[in-house]
């Protein structure tokens, strides 16, 4: 099988369906977003050392591929599942809760940096908030599953705290933020 087939380009994709929108269509950019999203993930997974993190991480990605694929399909013929369940947010909700047991409270906004690891991290939750923008534009126009909000604003949670999780796990410094004085 060919990985070019040619369909597109004059600007035009097919959703699961059949259903021809152009590539700058909303669903489109809602679920291209997504897949950048799990592209960042895959990246973080790649880099850290912590089992549980990597298993978490896959998951997400796993969780993330369910979502675009849902999004990818015509919402007037037989759409497919997101499969996402309350129990996956659940999961980030107890990852979240670990984490910050053994984090300092949180007193002042947060930087990326201090570690590479730690700047992709704040990059995946910036994308994770814009893929949330998206879905939730797309939502307005067209059905989309509650679930799928919902578990991108819980990722995006998740992956502030994990943000948070992997500068202490390196021993680096935050960066927090600091206002600048009116002169």
């Amino acid at each position: 099988m060919k990985i070019y087939t040619k369909t597109g380009d004059k600007g035009q994709t097919s959703l699961f369906g059949g259903t021809k929108l152009p590539k700058s269509h909303m669903r489109i950019d809602a679920y291209g977003t997504l897949d950048e999203l799990n592209g960042w993930i895959g990246l973080i997974r790649d880099q850290t050392d912590i089992p549980e993190i990597r298993e978490q991480l896959l998951n997400i990605q796993h969780r993330l591929f369910d979502m675009g694929s849902s999004l990818a399909s015509d919402p007037n013929k037989n759409p497919m599942s997101s499969n996402v369940k309350s129990s996956d947010i659940e999961a980030m909700e107890k990852a979240i809760d670990k984490f910050t047991k053994e984090l300092e409270p949180l007193r002042n906004f947060i930087l990326p940096g201090g570690h590479k690891l730690v700047s992709e991290a704040h990059i995946a939750r910036a994308v994770s908030r814009r893929a949330e923008r998206k879905v939730v534009d797309l939502s307005l126009h067209s059905d989309v599953e509650d679930i799928i909000i919902q578990y991108l604003n819980r990722l995006s949670d998740y992956l502030f705290t994990l943000c948070r999780y992997f500068s202490l796990h390196l021993g680096v410094a935050e960066v927090k933020w600091t206002a600048r004085k009116s002169s």
